[in-house]
């Protein structure tokens, strides 16, 4: 499986070392609170909230450079508005990785 990494970020700063950890800081604050939102969502069966939790996360799989997991989330969302969880295992596999590398930041 692809792995995170900060080369969107690098590109989008210009070399601007403070705006890069601004935005790692930003990440690392909103993204366990949001991960927990989406479980919870996802344990009560609340497809469509899931799906805007989805929706929310992939931007954040999007700048952690996760192009192919993107893609998966971007399905996964799709499926949840369908009210299918086809995919879940998946993308819960893509928020531990995220959650092991932000933690390692």
């Amino acid at each position: 499986m692809e792995q995170p990494n900060l080369s969107y970020i690098n590109s989008m700063s210009g070399g601007d070392k403070a705006f890069e950890q601004k935005l790692i800081d930003i990440i690392k604050k909103e993204f366990p609170e949001e991960k927990e939102v989406y479980f919870t969502n996802i344990k009560a069966n609340n497809y469509k909230l899931t799906a805007e939790n989805v929706h929310k996360l992939k931007h954040k799989i999007s700048i952690l450079g996760l192009e192919k997991s993107y893609e998966t989330a971007v399905a996964f969302e799709n499926n949840l508005l369908e009210g299918s969880t086809k995919l879940q295992d998946e993308f819960e596999s893509i928020l531990t990785i995220m959650t092991n590398y932000l933690q390692q930041l």
